[in-house]
């Protein structure tokens, strides 16, 4: 499962800031398994004659897999991308992006250059407007539609080996949930047939570096729909906390006076509506989920299981993790004692 999840986290650094781009899923570009779209500034693949990238044939790690995933060639996100694409754009220098049109994190300007440094904040660190701009910014990618990116509603073999695409548009927002739904999904085996004990994004050494990139790509993704360079996702240290103390309408959304599990209508987030929460209805239909929309969202903090999780971690266990010198051990999963990841992982 180890050498599987940093595959997979290989494999969207390399496809770069999304999991299908737009440009690539017509049956042209999957049955040539080529996804080596144009760059606008110069209208060549990957911005070639700009020097900023060419189409290259994707390079996968030879490593065995570990004996966590018994199976071979039954997952489209092994060896990812190279189910659906065996070439794709590879950048040079500072670029990245599926068509080297972005600049890499913490680069800017017309050649990607200048060195540009982020804060991210301690939410309640923020002022007024500060926040409330933070919150709009949230509302604003839930409602506007992902420009550059669409979400598979089929696996591959569904797809008839690309032959017929299945895609669908989304929002900035739900992008993220379904991607990181489609990193943890079970791997679906065909009639009735799951496989449940695989994680591409957690339990093994993927889980800090897939994360990072993670949150990397979805505040790019506000940056460029607000034209806020400078937008970075604010934090909360929860270390010692008694309590959700951004489960507040001011922040992330209050409790409903009549139904613990509901939002509070006075909630900035009491009217959204969740995706890809049904694993077992995906799983008995051997489907994907295709981001339609399953009701409200549901939250009762603190009534959580006490026998798994007691409390939130002190301070004191946060610097006992932070202490743990060797990132991973033994096994390399969840049961990796005295792994700094595992052990951060919980």
């Amino acid at each position: 499962m180890s050498l599987l999840a940093m595959g997979f986290l290989l494999g969207i650094l390399q496809l770069c800031t999304g999991q299908f781009p737009r440009a690539c899923t017509n049956t042209e570009n999957l049955l040539r398994k080529e996804c080596c779209p144009p760059w606008d500034g110069d209208g060549s693949p990957c911005g070639q004659l700009s020097r900023r990238g060419s189409c290259q044939s994707i390079l996968l790690s030879q490593a065995p897999l570990g004996p966590q995933f018994p199976f071979s060639g039954v997952d489209d996100r092994e060896d990812w991308p190279s189910v659906f694409y065996n070439r794709t754009c590879q950048c040079r220098g500072n670029f990245m992006g599926f068509n080297c049109g972005e600049c890499k994190f913490g680069f800017s300007g017309a050649d990607c250059t200048e060195r540009r440094v982020r804060t991210r904040r301690n939410i309640f660190r923020l002022s007024t407007s500060e926040k409330d701009k933070f919150l709009a910014y949230l509302n604003l990618a839930k409602s506007t539609p992902s420009r550059d990116y669409v979400i598979a509603t089929g696996t591959y073999a569904q797809m008839n080996n690309g032959s017929n695409p299945m895609f669908r548009n989304i929002n900035v927002y739900d992008l993220f949930v379904w991607i990181h739904y489609y990193a943890s999904r079970d791997t679906l085996l065909g009639g009735s047939n799951v496989w449940r004990d695989i994680d591409f994004a957690h339990e093994a050494p993927g889980f800090l570096p897939w994360h990072r990139a993670f949150l990397l790509l979805w505040e790019r993704e506000i940056q460029k729909i607000t034209g806020d360079e400078n937008f970075t996702i604010p934090y909360w240290d929860w270390r010692d906390a008694a309590f959700c103390e951004v489960c507040t309408n001011e922040y992330m959304g209050g409790r409903h006076p009549t139904n613990p599990n509901l939002l509070s209508p006075a909630s900035f987030f009491s009217s959204w509506q969740v995706i890809c929460t049904r694993s077992e209805e995906y799983n008995s239909q051997q489907a994907l989920c295709n981001a339609t929309s399953e009701g409200p969202i549901l939250r009762n903090p603190g009534n959580n299981d006490k026998s798994r999780t007691p409390r939130l971690p002190s301070s004191a266990e946060v610097e006992f993790c932070l202490s743990l010198s060797q990132y991973e051990s033994g096994t390399m999963d969840k049961m990796a004692n005295y792994s700094f990841r595992n052990t951060l992982e919980g």
